[in-house]
């Protein structure tokens, strides 16, 4: 049989526009289509060979089975048999076959995995005074031989969840029926799959065999895709990415119940989810895609999240209760505070703090976009006399790439913002607006490794330009990449079939550097529990390497590398005696090794005591972050609902108790270890540049122009 796409290469080349004319299209289509476009427009311009296909069922599998716990050697011995003229035949003839045969035997080796616990709790009492350790990351392990060594994994597993359900407290009576009941549970729900959504998983995974950011986006994916960017979403306001089999919070959006609560924080792990009072559905393994339907749910409605703690030490699990809402935008939007920084033997030192959690669009929730409201805020900020700004993006995965070109904008002259390269090494400059700059004072960037994307080509052009200080973790995440959507109904001509998300181009500073896997290096590096190096581009399978181009010309300000010197040494010295980020260098050891521990212990004593010892460093740091904002002055709050009114608000203090010290929705300076310390930079950096920049010459640090910087190349 001729193949529809075997026709449009005949006939339609280079463009697919006639596909599926008559007739509803198939998934052969669907697959066919997906094949030829990621062929054509992914910005490697790798042929879809055998490697490629190859990679795309290796990626399906480690979807299904990541810790090699459920296929037996004999099962991956018989899918290999498609490897040989899988990429033609997927390209060709919209092959499928591959991802039903393995995602049916996936069913039938999770209900043996689920009827054998359900059996093992039923007989046997566990013991856990011995040495035995449980292997965590089983990634790289071999798979196990046949059905009798599958089995000697699984008991070992159930040991683990059992000790982790004594570890949390749950009563001895309940921890066996609950967990059949859990495993059972993952079990129905992965059955309930419909072959649409078995088609959406083995395609995601043909897109992320050629880089980590192209994807395949079925119907209901392609509608939530721009989440962010657009109005509102029902559900707890957060972002996941899978690692080691976890689904591990990557992004809390502000206001949204899951940062408002407290109770979640950046790198927690999910490993259940619980509809209102039901049972926990066991989420290990399971695609994203499914993990996200179950947390996503009716507004006012209540999801029971089972989680370990990131940084806990030891994976025991504790349930947090949200109740679900409408996700606004709003939420995200710019917001400023105002500080009065006492110093030694002079007058205090006012600067503004502006909080960016997303470069959103205009019209985003009825916003300006986040260039137009930051600029209000700071018309605002300079009426109030500050001295110096720090831009807050620790929390800013990226965004509309305009919007960080217009915010870039405002504290430089007109030039080069970014450079954008697509696949046949066309390179696009992105000028910032002709408006004379808007902020020429001293200006700190506060950055952390999951500041990514459109914050890194602001972090990065501002370094390039010596206009900022960048102050933070010791990179950011490294995302250098460019994606666009392509709806398959464009070829396919019909509504609701999804789109290939598809990496297009790569972004490069003014000074021609990729931000790609290296990110943005800071000029301080500051201690935080963000700071780990599992987490950035680079720890993505396929990442697109690092290069470079031939830099740009633009205006070189100098202005931090005179004094970086002597700000370095500063910081470096009250860093050392803050007991506060000695504890956070504490607990990040602790994380670190909990990354890298391959096996964990199965003797209760010995967990028991890793236990404690976390608690014992989150306790001390609450002590500290308490103390620390019983020291700190009041803030003056200022949001874009009150930044046109005459004045200030009162000055206030956040006092809270230590259980809503956790929340993320808002600026809260007086607990943030190192947003103070940034404070302290700044006020060291006004003290250090000359008039009319510094402290010297306040009355006049508006009046910067372009004579007074050289025009220059890039290094």
């Amino acid at each position: 049989m001729v193949s529809v796409l075997t026709l449009l290469v005949a006939f339609c080349a280079p463009s697919p526009a006639c596909l599926a004319q008559n007739g509803e299209p198939t998934e052969a289509d669907i697959t066919s289509v997906t094949a030829w476009l990621l062929d054509r427009e992914q910005f490697l311009q790798l042929p879809f060979d055998n490697r490629i296909s190859s990679q795309c069922l290796d990626r399906y599998l480690d979807t299904l089975d990541g810790d090699h716990l459920l296929f037996f050697q004999s099962d991956l011995d018989e899918f290999a048999g498609f490897r040989p003229g899988l990429a033609m035949k997927m390209l060709m003839e919209g092959e499928t076959r591959p991802a039903h045969l393995i995602y049916t035997r996936y069913l039938k080796r999770l209900a043996q995995q689920a009827d054998f616990a359900a059996q093992l709790l039923q007989d046997e009492k566990f013991d856990y005074t011995g040495h035995d350790l449980w292997q965590v990351d089983r990634h790289d392990a071999a798979p196990p031989r046949d059905l009798a060594a599958a089995q000697a994994l699984w008991r070992e597993e159930v040991r683990e969840d059992y000790l982790l359900e004594k570890l949390a407290g749950t009563p001895i009576v309940k921890i066996a029926p609950a967990l059949a009941r859990r495993y059972q549970l993952r079990l129905q729900t992965m059955g309930r799959l419909n072959p649409g959504a078995v088609l959406g998983i083995y395609l995601d995974a043909l897109a992320r065999a050629y880089d980590p950011h192209s994807d395949y986006l079925g119907h209901p994916e392609g509608e939530n895709f721009n989440i962010q960017m657009n109005l509102s979403l029902f559900g707890i306001g957060g972002s996941l990415e899978v690692k080691g089999g976890y689904s591990v919070i990557s992004d809390l959006v502000p206001g949204g119940p899951a940062a408002s609560s407290g109770l979640l924080k950046l790198g927690d792990r999910i490993v259940a989810v619980a509809q209102g009072a039901g049972e926990p559905v066991d989420i290990m393994g399971m695609p994203p895609s499914q993990v996200v339907e179950l947390i996503r749910g009716p507004k006012g409605s209540t999801v029971r999240l089972t989680i370990i703690p990131a940084g806990a030490g030891d994976p025991t699990r504790q349930i947090v209760s949200l109740v679900r809402d409408e996700i606004k935008l709003a939420d995200a939007h710019a917001k400023a505070a105002i500080i009065d920084l006492p110093q030694a033997g002079g007058p205090a030192l006012r600067f503004g703090v502006v909080d960016l959690p997303l470069f959103y669009g205009e019209g985003d929730e009825k916003g300006d976009g986040a260039s137009a409201d930051i600029a209000r805020l700071i018309k605002k900020l300079k009426q109030e006399g500050v001295l110096g700004l720090i831009l807050d993006l620790r929390r800013n995965g990226g965004g509309s790439m305009e919007e960080a070109i217009r915010l870039t904008g405002l504290f430089i002259p007109s030039g080069p913002v970014l450079q954008t390269r697509d696949a046949k090494d066309n390179v696009e400059v992105g000028i910032s607006p002709e408006t004379n700059a808007l902020f020429n004072g001293p200006l700190v960037l506060l950055t952390s490794r999951l500041s990514a994307s459109a914050s890194e080509i602001m972090a990065g052009a501002l370094q390039d330009y010596g206009r900022a200080l960048i102050v933070g973790d010791s990179s950011t995440f490294g995302k250098g990449t460019v994606q666009t959507i392509v709806p398959l109904r464009e070829f396919l001509h019909q509504r609701g079939l999804g789109a290939v998300h598809v990496t297009i181009g790569k972004f490069y500073r003014p000074s021609g550097a990729s931000t790609q896997i290296k990110g943005v290096v800071p000029d301080i590096i500051l201690p935080s529990e963000t700071d780990l190096p599992d987490i950035g581009e680079s720890k993505l399978p396929n990442a697109l390497p690092w290069d470079i181009l031939p830099p740009t010309t633009y205006t070189k300000f100098d202005l931090v590398r005179p004094v970086l010197g002597a700000l370095r040494e500063k910081s470096g010295a009250r860093i050392a005696a803050d007991p506060g980020f000695r504890l956070v260098l504490a607990a990040r050891a602790m994380a670190e090794k909990d990354e890298e521990v391959k096996t964990l212990s199965l003797n209760e004593a010995e967990r028991r005591l890793v236990k404690m010892q976390a608690d014992e460093i989150g306790a001390e740091m609450m002590k500290v972050v308490l103390a620390n904002a019983a020291r700190t002055p009041p803030a003056y709050y200022v949001t874009l609902a009150e930044v046109d009114s005459p004045g200030l608000p009162p000055a206030r203090k956040t006092a809270r108790t230590p259980a809503e010290v956790a929340k993320t929705g808002e600026i809260n300076p007086e607990e943030d270890i190192e947003l103070r310390e940034a404070q302290n930079i700044l006020a060291d950096y006004i003290h250090a540049l000359p008039a009319p920049l510094g402290v010297l010459g306040a009355e006049t640090a508006h009046k910067l122009t372009v004579s007074q910087v050289s025009q220059t190349s890039s290094k």
